[in-house]
């Protein structure tokens, strides 16, 4: 239980960076690096979901082909 809300603060505390660094970014006139931020970040918190996804057929797979 304790693992499925640490992933959840992971990933709303990678969007609160991003957007933080993004707002300053663009404050400072340098958009086109305040949006390679933002595609960085979402392509960090895809990776995560992504992994937890591959974690979930594994188990989904052992269960329904008896797999240990």
């Amino acid at each position: 239980m304790l693992g499925e809300a640490m992933i959840l603060f992971q990933i709303a505390g990678i969007g609160m960076i991003v957007a933080i660094i993004h707002t300053v970014l663009k404050q400072m006139g340098k958009e086109e690096i305040a949006q390679f931020t933002t595609l960085m970040g979402f392509i960090l918190v895809l990776l995560i979901v992504l992994g937890k996804l591959s974690e979930l057929f594994q188990k989904i797979k052992s269960v329904f082909l008896f797999q240990g």
